[in-house]
């Protein structure tokens, strides 16, 4: 049934081609097992355990046991850590000639999954600020996770797609702010031919061990939002030519008393801005964004940039979104601001992945095995965003949901699972004219 089920023609055969890519290193029977659970849970519609999947698909289209599955996941030589170069690579593809110099957006977050059970590896007690159970504290894991927004042309605009990159379990032996710089460090390489590629992040990550990263790459930058108690300082003094050490940097500044805010509003808020020093990027120096609801009083929020908007060539009639589109020359100096709201997408792809794609339900104790079970779910999300511009059959389906496109992907493929045990049940030409005759008389049924 292989040879039915791989066939180029059909949908299975070009899901099996799009995915070999992530695979191409693995061992042969390791990379099958691994393709077929992901085809499982894209016909499944769900990811709830791998017992789950096997009893309701994979028993049907393999002679591979349920232990195959477990085996591939925990223990097989496999690195699933090449799945997010492979998915970088294949996103960056998306951009046609014409938007090689627009800037593409590395975002890096954490998300916390509760597990009831205590028998998983590394689970522990972690503090969650946006916990709804009664407490700041969950039993379960922290994941760390890296999403690329790349600039594709839909309906005569740039359209930024999303697409998560990947999972690191957080263990403990490492801080997460190391944890998600190596994860920088590791996928960095495939936008060697880009301009401009900036770091999203909120304030838990904008500290020296994760900004450091920038300073190692020329075309890396970094926007993030900053604690409010942040030290800055002005730019430093002219140099007088006198004697003695001249001055690193220059007075202390305020968040609330040495920043003007606008006249108006910019977007949403009153902003001010000026180049600063500050010592999270040492002698370099960035430009300082305050932000506040109110022209006088109310709550302010502190944002870096270390890049400027000099150096970004970004086409924002074109942009698809407000307030990118909306630009004058007088908003300018606040582009870095407003690129910063690409981060929320990858508040969005939790809630997704947690809501429609099980990304919570994984039952594998191990280490490994949780993670590579959580990377193969996500690669299975981003194949329904990638699929529709990589695949012309898919194509129709660029503006369509996630979800919508996967439903009508898992009907497919559960069509093409039976045709293929039809065809390979009927072994005579006697078995073949009953199933004729019984497909006309339905047929007959139907019409009459």
């Amino acid at each position: 049934m292989t040879n039915l089920l791989y066939n180029d023609e059909h949908i299975i055969g070009r899901l099996y081609k799009y995915f070999s890519a992530y695979f191409v290193t693995f061992p042969a029977p390791t990379a099958e097992t691994l393709f077929l659970l992901v085809l499982s849970m894209l016909a499944m519609k769900s990811a709830d355990s791998i017992r789950s999947l096997y009893r309701r698909f994979l028993s049907g289209v393999t002679l591979k046991s349920l232990n195959a599955f477990y085996y591939a996941c925990s223990y097989a030589k496999a690195d699933y850590a090449v799945f997010m170069n492979v998915t970088a690579r294949l996103a960056l593809r998306l951009s046609p000639g014409f938007l090689e110099t627009q800037p593409v957006f590395l975002c890096i977050d954490d998300a916390m999954i509760s597990k009831f059970g205590t028998k998983f590896e590394d689970v522990s007690k972690l503090f969650d600020h946006a916990a709804h159970n009664g407490s700041n504290y969950l039993n379960g894991h922290c994941f760390v996770s890296a999403m690329l927004c790349v600039p594709a042309w839909n309906r005569q605009k740039i359209s930024y797609l999303a697409v998560p990159l990947g999972y690191r379990m957080w263990r403990k032996k490492e801080s997460k702010l190391q944890l998600a710089a190596s994860m920088v460090r590791k996928v960095t390489p495939e936008f060697s031919g880009k301009r401009n590629v900036i770091i999203l992040c909120d304030s838990w990550y904008v500290k020296r061990d994760l900004v450091c990263v920038v300073n190692e790459y020329p075309n890396l930058e970094l926007i993030g939002n900053a604690r409010s108690d942040s030290v800055i300082y002005d730019l430093p003094p002219v140099k007088t030519g006198k004697r003695g050490r001249p001055a690193k940097h220059g007075w202390r500044l305020s968040m609330n008393e040495d920043f003007i805010l606008s006249d108006g509003k910019i977007g949403d808020y009153y902003t001010g801005c000026r180049r600063v020093l500050t010592n999270i990027f040492g002698a370099r120096q960035v430009m300082a964004y305050v932000t506040s609801p109110c022209k006088e009083g109310g709550s302010r929020r502190l944002f870096f940039s270390t890049v400027f908007p000099s150096q970004l060539q970004i086409f924002c009639a074109w942009q698809e979104k407000a307030p990118l589109n909306q630009t004058g020359s007088d908003w300018m100096q606040y582009i870095p601001l407003f690129l910063y709201s690409f981060r929320w997408n990858i508040e969005v792809s939790y809630y997704e992945q947690k809501s429609f794609w099980s990304l919570c339900s994984y039952m594998v104790r191990s280490r490994k095995g949780i993670e590579m079970l959580v990377n193969l779910i996500n690669i299975s999300c981003c194949a329904m965003k990638l699929l529709p511009y990589l695949e012309e059959p898919f194509s129709k389906y660029r503006n369509a949901s996630v979800q919508e496109f996967r439903f009508i992907l898992s009907e497919r493929i559960r069509q093409q699972v039976f045709y293929a045990n039809l065809v390979q049940n009927i072994e005579t030409h006697i078995k073949s004219n009953i199933i004729i005759k019984a497909l006309r008389q339905l047929c007959v049924k139907q019409m009459g």
